[in-house]
């Protein structure tokens, strides 16, 4: 046996004999180290559990006071006993929030509107980035610097040319040619997905981002290979690229989803005549209000904290099928989060 193999043997055995000992006497061996490296693993431990507890507390408590108050009744939001747990649980609050949003319908237009923008936005957006992660063509740099200023500028900043183009929308004048006059396509979800369809739509300049990183950072021998074996430019993206950008797809899809679910200002400017829970939430205080007035007969004023409880119940209402969106999809998100930090 060499001399090499001899020594390798003897360490192991040595570093095995040294495990087997007792905690203080591994520590007396080390002269105090083994103690002072366990009481620093232990206090890292302590103070990160500190962070993340409040942290999550600052994220979940807000929602917790939520939930308690949606069970009140309306003795308990004017108990001063009653802080967290309320005194008479209660659905009366869920059963209001549910009328004046007229939830059930809301949430199925919800749910088709948010996953056919979402899919038309991840298509568009992935053609675009792809073409910006591995082609060339001219002015590419200033095409890419537009992409970054609908990321920069706020969409309130153009509102009000985006509601003239739409009003009076035509097609290099064809409209107006043929029929002597505009096209007033407010009013109708049309614009909204031709906005998306251009890659206009909410926060699209920042998924076409996303998936342009991510397509510049996967070696460019796979397309060549995939030439080499006969593949078009068109085949080569469905199947060799697409399959390689599950991870960052499945990202921006579920960003796209959940964006379009919350938002008000899309939705109010272009879907306001589709009930939507976003645009039914931010109306129901003033629904509200009218409930109330033609229950009662008059005009009756109601209290910040009745209308706060039923402002949190429907709140919850709305985040409750994101919640469960979450719960199915969460594996493949954080797998898809994960993987595409290191491609990044």
């Amino acid at each position: 046996m060499t001399k090499t193999k001899t020594k390798t043997i003897v360490d192991q055995e040595g570093r095995a004999d040294y495990y087997s000992l007792g905690f203080w006497e591994r520590n007396r061996l080390s002269g105090g180290y083994v103690l002072k490296k366990k009481v620093m693993d232990i206090g890292v431990s302590i103070v990160r559990f500190i962070l993340l507890f409040g942290m999550c507390f600052m994220i979940l408590q807000p929602i917790l006071n939520k939930i308690s108050v949606s069970f009140m009744t309306e003795k308990d939001l004017y108990n001063p006993i009653v802080i967290s747990i309320p005194e008479h649980f209660s659905t009366e609050f869920y059963q209001l929030a549910a009328e004046l949003m007229n939830y059930s319908k809301s949430l199925v237009n919800s749910l088709v509107v948010s996953f056919t923008i979402a899919l038309l936005q991840i298509t568009v957006c992935t053609l675009v980035g792809y073409g910006f992660a591995r082609f060339e063509f001219p002015l590419k740099k200033m095409w890419f610097a537009f992409v970054i200023l609908v990321i920069l500028i706020p969409p309130q900043t153009i509102a009000s040319s985006l509601h003239l183009h739409f009003k009076f929308f035509d097609i290099l004048g064809l409209f107006r040619l043929l029929t002597g006059d505009y096209v007033n396509l407010r009013g109708s979800a049309l614009p909204y997905y031709l906005m998306s369809a251009g890659c206009m739509g909410l926060k699209n300049g920042l998924y076409i981002y996303m998936i342009r990183q991510f397509f510049r950072n996967i070696p460019g021998d796979l397309e060549e290979a995939a030439y080499v074996d006969g593949c078009g430019m068109l085949k080569t993206f469905v199947r060799i690229m697409l399959p390689e950008g599950k991870p960052i797809l499945t990202s921006c899809f579920l960003f796209a989803f959940v964006w379009q679910w919350t938002d008000g200002f899309y939705s109010k400017m272009f879907l306001g005549k589709v009930s939507l829970l976003s645009v039914q939430l931010s109306r129901i205080v003033d629904s509200l209000g009218a409930y109330v007035q033609r229950i009662n007969g008059v005009k009756t004023t109601i209290s910040v904290a009745y209308s706060n409880a039923v402002l949190s119940t429907g709140t919850l209402m709305i985040i409750m099928p994101l919640i469960i969106l979450y719960l199915f999809a969460q594996r493949a998100f954080v797998e898809s989060i994960s993987s595409t930090g290191i491609k990044m």
